[in-house]
């Protein structure tokens, strides 16, 4: 999601002349957009800010302005504690109020106040803008331009739906990006429109909580994810929809069905499932238990059979013991992941967990992490192995690292490389796994002949 905002922002200040840089040195604008979800996340902002102190110094000595503005989540989080730490930012903005980038860019720079310092650039009134706005942001961006999204490739993010009801005790985005909100539906189907007649084939739709969708279409019906699913399969060029990231308990059998009948929606879920333990579940807020998402996977493997499943798994909550733990691990071999991320428990300030007495150890929660990512590494290597000898349809993005190699997506979102023409970017064709390498699948196109073996 903060990759779309991100092109958004982009978007949203063009109209002012300005346009991408190639690097902070080269840039008069520098926005740092944010994540909160983790500890170690928010801390690089301030490192980052650090170094664009001694940059945004040095520019100034040579007559250069830079403005430097922190974005999403941290910001939404944190507001005048960024400024406090860190003089050098000029304005702090929300993910709900980076449609007013261009008013809080000139609101700053008509705030100059002259310094005593002769011959030193006027002092700079700084801007925070972190209230939730009445007004719905996407009502006020204008549509991307044709060329940007050209230059963004034949892939695309679409946010569909913002915030979080659920309150798990663990996360902060209720409280960053608030409750959930959905998007009307025409409004989606007119930037995939946009999209689609620039060149994009697949589109990711994206929400903190996408599965909980529920738009308004034009005749004022509610419409849930896999009703706007079908909406979006009806557009020709694009060939693939993807979405994350989702809760079990807004899977609901429309959505499962969509999964068995759309043959534009790819065989790839992502389903956060966070613990195996009912206790620690419990206590994270979940409001499922073990039993009812593996039941969960069950049925949407009976729609289809070839889903791949990945996940978020959370080590070392507060209070978790070592048989919490063991459940983790064996409903992790139950499911059989195709992918996951896996990260040890960061205390969020502001959230029930922090304040929760049992807190895990450090030593134990980076044991308990390296035993649980070595099981998960295992599954996604099993996983890709099985594709050797299949062929599957790739739909090819970019070119390789390698002169005359392409390189693509399988259905399970695995990168694919194959020898072939450039001209394959945006089309989608057979490929025959041949090898895999890391994460990433080797092939050849259908129909290429197989290269002769040498001789010893």
């Amino acid at each position: 999601m903060n990759v779309y905002d991100s092109d958004r922002m982009s978007d949203t200040l063009m109209p002012l002349g300005y346009t991408a840089a190639d690097s902070a040195e080269s840039a008069d604008l520098v926005i740092l957009n944010t994540c909160h979800i983790r500890e170690k996340a928010a801390e690089k902002v301030y490192s980052e800010l650090g170094r664009l102190r001694v940059l945004k110094a040095e520019r100034a000595a040579e007559g250069r302005e830079t403005l430097v503005a922190v974005a999403g989540c941290v910001a939404q989080a944190e507001g005048e504690e960024i400024i406090a730490r860190a003089p050098v930012v000029d304005i702090v903005f929300g993910p709900q109020t980076y449609h007013r980038l261009p008013e809080l860019i000139e609101r700053v720079r008509a705030g100059e106040r002259p310094t005593a310092t002769e011959g030193k650039a006027p002092a700079r009134q700084k801007v925070v803008e972190t209230e939730f706005p009445s007004e719905d942001k996407f009502d006020h961006l204008a549509a991307p331009s044709e060329t940007a999204v050209r230059s963004r490739g034949v892939t695309a993010f679409l946010t569909v739906q913002e915030g979080c009801d659920k309150f798990c005790t663990f996360c902060v985005v209720p409280y960053t990006r608030g409750s959930e909100a959905s998007r009307p539906v025409e409004k989606i189907v007119e930037e995939a429109k946009t999209l689609v007649a620039a060149g994009v084939r697949e589109i990711t739709l994206l929400g903190q909580n996408v599965n909980a969708y529920h738009g308004v279409d034009r005749d004022g019906r509610t419409v849930g994810l896999a009703g706007l699913l079908a909406r979006l399969s009806e557009l020709p060029r694009l060939a693939r929809i993807r979405y994350t990231t989702s809760h079990p308990r807004d899977l609901d059998d429309a959505l499962i069905a969509a999964h068995g009948g759309n043959p534009k929606l790819m065989p790839y879920l992502h389903l956060p499932v966070q613990s195996g333990s009912d206790r620690i579940l419990a206590a994270m807020n979940r409001r499922h238990t073990a039993a009812e998402y593996i039941a969960l996977i069950e049925r949407i493997r009976s729609a289809r059979p070839d889903m791949a499943i990945s996940g978020d798994f959370i080590v070392g909550f507060p209070g978790e013991t070592e048989e919490d733990f063991a459940a983790t691990m064996d409903i992790v071999r139950t499911v059989d992941y195709a992918a996951c991320f896996s990260f040890k428990y960061s205390p969020r300030p502001g959230t029930p967990a922090a304040t929760l007495a049992d807190q895990v150890p450090e030593a134990v929660k980076s044991a308990r992490l390296h035993r649980l990512q070595a099981l998960l590494e295992e599954q996604q290597k099993a996983f890709a192995e099985r594709l050797v000898g299949r062929t599957l349809p790739v739909l090819f993005e970019k070119s390789g690292r390698t002169p005359g190699q392409v390189v693509g997506r399988s259905p399970y979102l695995q990168p694919v490389a194959v020898m072939a023409p450039s001209s394959l970017i945006g089309e989608i064709a057979e490929v025959t796994i041949e090898a895999t390498s890391g994460h990433s699948l080797i092939g050849r196109l259908e129909g290429e002949p197989v290269p002769a073996r040498r001789s010893a």
